[in-house]
């Protein structure tokens, strides 16, 4: 296939492009040499690498779109000038596929957007799959319900489009996981608040997998849950690490104090979010970590 990539230099893009070598890979990122530099351990030959789209009228010329671009949604407060960009990294560049894909008269056959288990907002204890339509005027479910309307805009009977609402995705190079090892490391790690609230996790191999398989599958459209079958309680997450890395678990971090830290965007600590990848296993793909405690043994088995 000849695929375009957006988001190809982020924590879950430089992992995807290890299963792409075998595919022509077009990659859209702001800085073309420092991106060829970072992806040395992944590019083949097979990559080619722009800066904008300007010089496209059409994606005639392409089988897919994988578009997986976004400014991270934690790493910051968010100040008004960050939720603008929260969003405009966001719905920009995919209405600009979106129209790539309707001035198409051979448009790719799919259309791969990225979108977050924020969609749901706090859901409490409830465990729920794809069918769970939200209407919420929170931060985060806006992001994820405008971003989502836009792709789907591309859906014809010559593009089907899938839409991946993605969980916390674990690995140790990048993502929440990454930022939590220190202070497990040194002992002081432990849940946030109670720790009651659910946390919709995937090992970053399964994620990955799961947009090959998503691409491959030529019946597969709509909305997916990227989670793992299993979410658990930061408590038992914040346990199970302690436990895998062989430190104490004694501590907690007060509710307040993250709320004073992160403001509004401590919601993304505490939205409880009991999300099933229903869609997905009914699709028929098969996890390799649909549990927490070997996920978390396979990333830190150097670690400890």
């Amino acid at each position: 296939m000849k695929i375009l990539l957006t988001g190809g230099t982020g924590f879950i893009g430089r992992e995807l492009l290890k299963l792409l070598t075998t595919h022509e890979v077009v990659l859209l990122t702001r800085a073309p040499e420092r991106a060829q530099q970072l992806l040395t351990h992944a590019d083949l030959g097979n990559i080619t690498y722009i800066a904008d789209l300007d010089a496209f009228h059409d994606l005639n010329d392409f089988d897919a779109v994988i578009n997986l671009a976004g400014e991270p949604i934690a790493d910051k407060r968010w100040s008004k000038g960050q939720k603008q960009q929260i969003c405009d990294s966001r719905w920009k560049l995919t209405e600009q596929l979106v129209e790539l894909i309707h001035a198409s008269t051979n448009p790719p056959a799919i259309f791969i957007s990225g979108s977050a288990v924020g969609y749901y907002g706090d859901q409490q204890s409830h465990p729920f799959d794809e069918s769970l339509h939200v209407h919420s005027e929170t931060f985060t479910h806006r992001v994820c319900e405008r971003w989502e309307t836009i792709a789907n805009r591309a859906r014809s009977e010559n593009t089907r489009v899938c839409i991946l609402r993605t969980g916390v995705v674990l690995g140790c190079d990048g993502g929440a996981l990454a930022k939590m090892l220190l202070p497990y490391k040194l002992g002081v790690g432990g849940p946030i608040g109670r720790g009651n609230q659910y946390m919709p996790w995937i090992h970053k191999l399964d994620m990955v997998r799961a947009i090959v398989y998503l691409l491959e599958t030529e019946h597969a459209q709509g909305e997916f849950n990227l989670c793992a079958p299993h979410p658990v309680t930061n408590k038992h997450f914040s346990r199970t690490l302690a436990r895998t890395l062989k430190r104490p678990h004694i501590l907690f971090t007060p509710k307040w104090s993250m709320k004073l830290l992160m403001g509004e965007s401590s919601v993304l600590l505490f939205d409880s979010i009991r999300a099933k990848p229903k869609k997905l296993t009914e699709l028929g793909f098969r996890f390799s970590y649909s549990r927490l405690e070997p996920a978390l043994k396979n990333l830190l088995q150097h670690q400890a």
